[in-house]
């Protein structure tokens, strides 16, 4: 893929780059993306990036200003993007809550775990900016598709007349997309359509005489997030839906194997069950106690097999920053392209991060009976383990990155190998310090790693960034200072939003909401098991065990059709992986959107305004997604202020399927309007 965008950046335009309108605007938007990406991920374990809405609603609100460039709209969406990014906090530290350690989120303590993390992320990638983005020659996708939008919409005197009807066109998608989405969220609060549907069934005997079960989602925001994952990815999701509830959940629930599990005395939560338990029952205990931890080895599995596959390009990329750096010691002079935060203050924030990560886990160690004695060998072991691990998931997460796009890269597979990592080395201080392996233990593990997920997501979305910058001939000094701005006001509103989610719904396997509605939290879920597991003594190893057999098995698979297609279809593991772990409601849903996506951009890829098209669907998708994750953080908002856990409530609960059916059927209809709608929109610019 080339490293030029559409169009070159207007020659001769004054550069004006990090200014404080930008910098304000780009936090407002940051505090609108952290809330709908965390609301999201809460909800299915998938986050969206930023990067494109930001940057057109940046180019239409700085439009009202005569001076504004495209290198100020970059700043924008770097703040915007990267505030965005560090919701995926969230995939950890809602886990403190699940073990019970948190009844909610303290304000200081969460914050400064996302920003001394986060800061870390941008500080520890700024020496990969030169390998990773300059030289490697990585596609970047989403990089380069935002530098692409900037170059189209902002203001210039090459811009033409087209470019500034796209601009105004993008943002109507956006809000346009958003309303619909969200008015839809409150007819589904107000129960007037049914927000998801499903059915479980026992098998006959011929069949195995196991249970299984359907669900369907009918949720805008899950439609958009499928249309950005690509069908490729959807696909391969499904994939693993149908080995979940195809054939793990009716093999582990049919009576034949329940009675040889017994018989052999092997562990199984089926023979816990009552005989003849509802279909409902059966199946979705053995799906959430057993299988999920099944697609748990196939994520770590899939997570380890990336790990490898970059181990080649990344020690190379390595060895050409250091050979770069090298030459600008011994007097290069750097262009303005190149001119990175200097080194000396990248260490020094760097040491400073880890002075108050130090902080952070001696104020924890001190503070509990159980850890007090042992709080420097906690501290020495967390602070070298943040710096190690920090920095291989920054290099990782950030050639992912650029690779397969922020938003498909694996940083959730890198967390579940981080925990366990923390978990296992959390057994060793044990065994040194003779401590006993109670909830401390967990959290402290915990918190580690939420500590090093946050270098993960930032470093993940820091060199997409720069990819983009470096495309307009943005200033990296500058955006990386901006990215750092961005950490602040995402680490802000992330306990903020968590608290009012938490009293609103709770979460799985913690204290309940008002509304007794918990939100999955899917890796959350998984990761803090997975630390309770493996410090307990009582992991199910076993189930782990054979799901990174089948990851393994994928993985051949991928290869295989991979080599015979030439590398046109693809089996992705770790999507694979998340189709096995998330809900059956959601990931159908995902499929569904992504197959939209596909059919709406093969309809119009022999149009003239094919390009349009494309980066319409985008922002259509993003908007669906902001839309109906704003109304139900605000509809948290409503319950903890009223008490009332159904607030927009407008006829009886027990109107199922008229309610259902209804649903469906102006959902689909919606859906259909909406992608003719943004079609023809495209075709008028």
């Amino acid at each position: 893929m080339t490293d030029t965008p559409a169009s070159a950046p207007v020659k001769g335009a004054k550069r004006i780059e990090l200014t404080l309108r930008a910098l304000v605007l780009g936090c407002l938007l940051a505090v609108v993306f952290t809330a709908a990406n965390t609301y999201l991920g809460l909800k299915v374990g998938l986050t969206f990036a930023s990067a494109i809405p930001a940057a057109v609603i940046s180019m239409a609100i700085l439009r009202m200003f005569k001076t504004s460039t495209i290198w100020e709209n970059m700043t924008v969406q770097t703040v915007a993007s990267v505030g965005g990014a560090m919701s995926s906090i969230i995939f950890v530290l809602p886990g403190l809550v699940m073990v019970g350690w948190w009844l909610e989120f303290p304000f200081w303590e969460s914050v400064l775990i996302c920003v001394f993390g986060g800061v870390l992320g941008v500080t520890f990638s700024i020496p990969l900016r030169r390998a990773l983005v300059v030289e490697a020659g990585l596609p970047y996708p989403e990089g380069v598709a935002a530098a692409e939008v900037l170059t189209v919409g902002s203001r210039g005197a090459e811009q033409t007349e087209s470019a500034v009807r796209e601009n105004a066109a993008g943002l109507w998608v956006v809000v346009t997309g958003a309303i619909v989405s969200a008015g839809y969220a409150l007819l589904v609060a107000g129960r007037v359509f049914a927000g998801e549907t499903a059915r479980f069934l026992k098998l006959p005997a011929a069949l195995g005489g196991g249970a299984t079960g359907v669900g369907f989602g009918m949720q805008f925001a899950l439609l958009g997030a499928g249309h950005l994952i690509g069908l490729s990815v959807g696909l391969a999701q499904l994939f693993g839906l149908i080995l979940a509830w195809c054939v793990a959940v009716p093999i582990l629930t049919s009576p034949d194997t329940i009675a040889w599990l017994t018989a052999n005395g092997i562990p199984s939560i089926a023979t816990t069950l009552p005989p003849g338990a509802p279909a409902e029952e059966l199946a979705m205990t053995v799906w959430s106690r057993e299988v999920r931890f099944m697609g748990a080895g196939v994520i770590g599995v899939a997570a380890i097999w990336t790990l490898i596959k970059l181990a080649g390009p990344l020690i190379g990329g390595l060895t050409s920053a250091l050979a770069a750096n090298r030459r600008r010691q011994g007097g290069e002079v750097l262009d303005r392209t190149e001119q990175d935060i200097p080194i000396n203050i990248v260490a020094g924030l760097s040491v400073a991060c880890l002075i108050g990560i130090g902080f952070i886990l001696a104020f924890f160690a001190q503070g509990n009976p159980t850890l007090a004695g042992s709080t420097w060998l906690l501290v020495g072991g967390g602070l070298i383990y943040v710096i190690l691990i920090g920095f291989a998931v920054a290099a990782i997460c950030g050639y992912m990155a650029g690779l397969i796009g922020s938003s498909n890269s694996p940083v959730s597979g890198v967390g579940i190998l981080a925990i366990v990592i923390a978990s296992l080395l959390m057994l060793g201080v044990l065994a040194i310090a003779g401590l006993p392996a109670d909830p401390s233990v967990v959290a402290f593990a915990l918190i580690v790693t939420a500590i090093v997920f946050a270098v993960a997501v930032i470093a993940n979305d820091n060199l997409q960034d720069l990819k983009t910058g470096q495309l307009v001939g943005a200033t990296p000094w500058r955006q990386q200072a901006a990215l750092i701005v961005g950490v602040i006001a995402g680490a802000i509103v992330i306990p903020l939003i968590l608290n009012l989610l938490n009293a609103a719904f709770g979460f799985e396997g913690g204290p309940r909401g008002i509304a007794d509605e918990p939100l999955a939290a899917p890796q959350a879920t998984l990761i803090s098991a997975l630390a309770r597991g493996v410090i307990g003594g009582d992991l199910r190893w076993d189930l782990i065990g054979l799901g990174a057999v089948i990851g393994a098995v994928i993985i051949v698979l991928d290869i295989v059709l991979s080599s015979a297609t030439k590398g046109r279809m693809k089996l992705p593991p770790l999507a694979v992986g998340i189709g096995f772990y998330l809900p059956a409601a959601v990931t159908t849903m995902l499929v569904i959107g992504a197959v939209c996506g596909w059919i709406y951009d093969k309809a119009i890829k022999t149009t003239r305004f094919a390009d349009v098209g494309r980066r319409m669907g985008v922002l259509l998708a993003s908007g669906l997604i902001v839309g109906e994750s704003l109304f139900l953080v605000m509809t948290a908002g409503v319950i903890v202020g009223t008490g009332n856990d159904a607030p927009f409530a407008m006829i009886p609960e027990d109107s199922t399927w008229p309610a259902m059916i209804a649903g469906l059927v102006v959902f689909a209809g919606l859906a259909f309007a909406l992608y003719a709608w943004v079609r023809r929109q495209s075709a008028k610019v």
